[in-house]
């Protein structure tokens, strides 16, 4: 039995009738590499054989009365794998996009909070005659680096790593007692005081540092604080996608090869997540373009950054922060562009590294799950994101994976496509994982907000190719890997 982070419990108090806290991930598997034929029972044998190093999928939340502490995971006590592993198959002609709108509206659904948080779905009918595996985890069990860590557990770095031929099913290894879960509860609660202390001494301490963020920097030419040139005062520019959100989902994708971002990184002395935002900066002004102009002002992204510590590994949960990073996307020239962001990040990582890594685990450790919950349904019934804009108009992660090839039963894994939460206000989101020398792009919005997001999707290449001649760096001439 284990109690929640207060950042894990936030991923639960963030729900609602239009918002979802789990994060989907989609990884597109060619299995004519499998040693015997890849069907669906062998998969099953696979995850079954896996299941006692998969910690997320067999425990479930229990919920402490009226809100009063945040939640507990404790083993499943009915641990069913045929409700939770599901087949479905791509409907129509098999076209990305028949495969995209099954994902979106697979990702739309919530997660049954009486069972384990995950769901999957094996799912055949993809264009090239790949197949593909889309996982639902809630985000309160697994951040970006916990979620690479369970898909390590899944996968072999052979495609003949053996598949049992008979699995026993899963049983929980310990019933928890829900007497067991109230006493815990009782001595959390006891502890209210001292958590509140400690995070006002954790805040005290960054102080000093946060008016560190007042001093000037140079952002594309023109002095100013980071907190004016990044937010204008804590409000970022309005945006067509920058709206209350409804329950409907659109999801987009796109690959392109590493050592191209490498080849720009390289030359302009840049890091592969600075050119990663250079790319989605000069995608949201292509769009922009289209829908309404370009804002005078930049656009801000939310850039969240692990602060796991070495001897972290299989620790499950969230270990996150983040950091508000300008994409410059008032400047029309890409080389100052993707410059002011390097600064830009370069001084948001100074002053990130200089605070207290448990400073926003503090926080939210403080209030009791009813007040946070009771917070966010006032939020959202009250539409507050149409009147206030945040400071920062979408939210961009990059998720370093594997640089080599992984099978999953076999089959081996061609791509591997995130699909990100939004929320209101921040109704885009745009998640990169590296997968053996490819990075992959996944695009998420509101269906309404942004009903074009394969525009945003297959316009990461042509910025690509436009970063590319711009820092004057040659097309890599290696072997493209097909996708």
């Amino acid at each position: 039995m284990k109690q929640l982070s207060g950042l894990d419990s936030a991923f639960l108090t963030m729900e609602s009738s239009t918002t979802v806290g789990h994060i989907t991930g989609v990884l597109v598997i060619d299995t004519s590499t499998s040693p015997e034929p890849w069907t669906f029972e062998r998969f099953r044998r696979h995850l079954l054989s896996r299941m006692p190093a998969l910690q997320p999928f067999t425990q479930q939340l229990v919920e402490v009365p009226l809100g009063l502490d945040r939640p507990y995971w404790i083993d499943a006590p009915n641990f069913d794998l045929d409700y939770h592993l599901r087949h479905v198959a791509v409907p129509g002609d098999e076209s990305r996009i028949a495969f995209a709108e099954l994902v979106s509206r697979i990702h739309a659904r919530p997660l049954d909070r009486s069972r384990p948080l995950w769901e999957c779905y094996v799912v055949d009918g993809l264009p090239d005659g790949c197949s593909a595996l889309v996982t639902k985890v809630h985000h309160a069990a697994i951040d970006g680096v916990s979620g690479q860590e369970l898909l390590a557990s899944l996968v072999d770095l052979e495609a003949d790593a053996p598949v049992p031929a008979e699995v026993e099913e899963y049983v929980a290894p310990n019933a928890t007692n829900p007497e067991d879960v109230m006493a815990r509860a009782m001595l959390s609660l006891a502890a209210s005081p001292f958590r509140m202390i400690k995070a006002g001494v954790t805040i005290g301490r960054s102080l000093p540092i946060l008016g560190q963020l007042l001093e000037t920097v140079d952002t594309g030419g023109k002095k100013s604080s980071v907190v004016d040139s990044i937010t204008n005062r804590m409000s970022a520019p309005e945006t067509p996608f920058n709206k209350t959100i409804g329950p409907h989902r659109r999801w987009a994708y796109s690959s392109v090869p590493l050592d191209d971002v490498k080849a720009i990184k390289n030359e302009l002395g840049l890091t592969v997540n600075d050119v990663v935002l250079g790319v989605v900066a000069g995608v949201l002004r292509r769009w922009l373009e289209n829908n309404g102009g370009i804002p005078d002002r930049s656009l801000a992204a939310m850039v969240p950054l692990s602060v796991r510590k070495e001897g972290d590994a299989g620790q499950f949960g969230n270990q996150v922060s983040g950091t508000v990073a300008t994409l410059a996307t008032h400047l029309d020239d890409p080389i100052e562009r993707l410059k002011a962001i390097h600064q830009g990040m370069n001084v948001a990582k100074q002053s990130q590294d200089a605070l207290p890594a448990e400073i926003l685990t503090d926080i939210t450790q403080v209030a009791p799950p009813a007040v946070a919950a009771l917070a966010s349904r006032l939020i959202a019934s009250t539409k507050l994101a149409d009147r206030v804009n945040l400071p920062f108009n979408v939210v961009v992660s990059n998720v370093p994976g594997p640089p080599i090839p992984i099978y999953l039963a076999g089959a081996e894994i061609k791509g591997n496509f995130p699909v990100s939460a939004i929320v209101d206000g921040v109704g885009l989101n745009v998640t990169v994982q590296s997968t053996n020398g490819m990075l992959d792009f996944g695009f998420v919005s509101d269906r309404d907000l942004v009903p074009d997001l394969w525009d945003m999707a297959e316009s990461v290449s042509v910025e690509l190719k436009s970063l590319m001649k711009a820092a004057g760096v040659a097309k890599n001439k290696g072997k493209k890997k097909k996708r």
